[in-house]
C-alpha cells in the first residue's frame, strides 16, 4: 500500500506543477491487495491500458481504509475508481462519494445481486463467506469436517480459530450470523456479542485482518480453522496447502465486491470505461481464475475445474445469503467500539 500511495503522491505533485496531457490520462484506482491486486496488475490492467492509452496507478488497501481515503479527499479528489466491499460501498454511495454509472449494454448481463440500488455502484465479483480449515490436521485428529457456524464454539478449537476483526467485513458477518443463530438479528445484535464473548471468543487465537498473516498462521499450523472468503481460500489452496473451504449448512454469506466512479475531481470518462471493461465476460473469467471472484456477468464461462470453490452460475449465486447493510452500516461505529471494549480486550 505504501508504494501505491507514494506513486499517487508523486503524480499529484506533478499535476500541481503543470501536468502534461499524457499525465491527464492516468487513472487512479483503489482496491484490495493480495490476489486481487496481483491479478489486476498482471492480467487486467495491461489490456485496458493498451486499449485506451490510459495508465493505471493502483493504490492498495482494505475497504475501510479506502472509504477513509474517500472521506479525507472530499473536495480534492484523487482516487478515480474505488473497488470496495458492499458494506463500505453502500456507505460511500450514501455519503456522496460515487457518481452515477453511465448506461452501457454490459449492465443488462449482470445478476441482480450485482446491481446495487441507486445506480452509482455495481458489484464486479462475488465472494462467499464460509469456513476454511486445515484438512490434513482434521484428518490427523479424526475430527469431522465443520458443517455449521456453531462449530466455531467447539472447544476442540481452543486457541486454534482465527476470525477477522469487526472492522473487516468477515468479522462483521460472523457477528451478525452468531446473533441470528442465538435469537437475534441486525436489529438485535446483543445475542451476537454474547455468543462471541462467551462461546466463540475462548477459541480465538487472534482476530486477524491481514490475508498474508492469516496464510502464515495456517502454514505454521497455529490456525486450524477460520472464517474467510472463497477467494482467499482459493488463493491458499492454490499454493498447495491442504485446506478445504465449506459453506455451513445455515448458508454461506455473500460479499459483493463493489466498484464505483468517484464523484468530484475531474470525473474522468476513463473511469466509466474501466468499470465496463472489468464487467466484460473475459475479464470476469480472469478475475475468477486469478482472484477467486465469482463472476457477476451471466455470460462468463468457466470450465468445471475453474469453477471449483467459486460462487458460479445462477443457482449458486441465489443460495448465498446477504445481511441488511442499511442497519449494519447505521450501527457499525457503535458496534466497533463495543467490539473493542468487550471482545478484543
Amino acid at each position: 500500500m505504501r508504494s501505491g500511495s507514494i506513486l499517487l503522491a508523486i503524480s499529484l505533485i506533478l499535476a500541481g506543477t503543470g501536468a502534461t496531457h499524457a499525465e491527464d490520462r492516468t487513472l487512479y484506482v483503489a482496491g484490495a491487495g493480495g490476489s486481487q491486486e496481483q491479478t489486476l496488475r498482471n492480467q487486467v490492467f495491461r489490456g485496458f491500458e493498451a486499449k485506451t492509452h490510459t495508465k493505471i496507478v493502483y493504490v492498495a488497501g482494505n475497504s475501510t481504509d479506502i472509504l477513509a481515503k474517500l472521506q479525507a479527499q472530499k473536495g480534492s479528489e484523487q482516487i478515480d475508481v474505488a473497488m470496495i466491499d458492499d458494506g463500505p460501498m453502500f456507505q460511500a454511495v450514501s455519503l456522496g462519494f460515487c457518481r452515477a454509472l453511465e448506461a452501457n449494454p454490459v449492465y443488462a448481463d449482470l445478476y441482480d445481486l450485482a446491481k446495487f440500488k441507486g445506480g452509482k455502484s455495481v458489484a464486479f465479483g462475488v465472494v462467499g463467506t464460509g469456513l476454511i480449515y486445515n484438512a490434513q490436521m482434521f484428518k490427523d485428529n479424526n475430527w469431522p469436517a465443520p458443517t455449521s457456524w456453531l462449530d466455531l464454539e467447539n472447544p476442540r478449537f481452543k486457541q486454534k480459530l482465527v476470525i477477522p476483526p469487526l472492522n473487516n467485513t468477515y468479522g462483521l458477518l460472523t457477528l451478525v450470523e452468531m446473533a441470528k443463530l442465538n435469537g437475534g438479528s441486525e436489529t438485535n445484535i446483543d445475542p451476537g456479542f454474547t455468543a462471541m464473548k462467551d462461546k466463540v471468543g475462548p477459541n480465538v487465537l487472534v482476530y486477524e485482518p491481514s490475508p498474508g498473516k492469516m496464510t502464515e498462521l495456517f502454514q505454521s499450523k497455529q490456525a486450524v480453522i477460520a472464517v474467510w472468503g472463497s477467494s482467499r481460500a482459493k488463493a491458499l489452496a492454490d499454493t498447495g496447502f491442504p485446506s478445504q473451504f465449506t459453506y455451513p449448512k445455515e448458508g454461506g454469506i455473500a460479499i459483493s465486491v463493489g466498484i464505483c466512479p468517484v464523484a468530484g475531481g475531474s470525473d474522468k470518462p476513463e473511469a466509466q470505461t474501466f468499470i465496463q471493461y472489468i464487467l466484460s465476460p473475459d475479464v470476469q473469467a480472469t478475475l475468477a481464475t486469478g482472484a477467486g471472484f465469482g463472476p457477476v456477468n451471466k455470460k462468463t464461462v468457466l470450465t468445471p475445474a475453474q469453477q471449483v470453490g467459486l460462487p458460479y452460475g445462477a443457482e449458486q449465486i441465489a443460495q448465498l445469503k446477504t445481511i441488511d447493510w442499511d442497519v449494519a452500516n447505521a450501527n457499525r461505529e457503535a458496534w466497533n467500539k463495543r467490539w473493542v471494549r468487550e471482545i478484543e480486550r
